[in-house]
């Protein structure tokens, strides 16, 4: 029973990723649209962040197989 638990957790996590990928992605867009470098580097900040997360859960998931 806790295994279901545990991928659900992780599913979870890796939606929260790609959610934080694309409001980075959305985040830089906007920043190059309206010459916003502060912006744009948020953005890329905020990717950034999402990819090193999901490779954590990569590992994790890696572990678990």
């Amino acid at each position: 029973m806790t295994r279901g638990k545990v991928e659900i957790m992780g599913l979870d996590d890796k939606l929260k990723n790609t959610a934080e990928d694309l409001k980075g992605k959305g985040k830089e867009a906007t920043g190059k649209a309206t010459d916003d470098e502060k912006l744009e580097a948020e953005g890329k900040g905020d990717q950034a962040k999402s990819d090193l997360k999901q490779a954590g859960e990569n590992v994790k998931d890696a572990f678990k197989h």
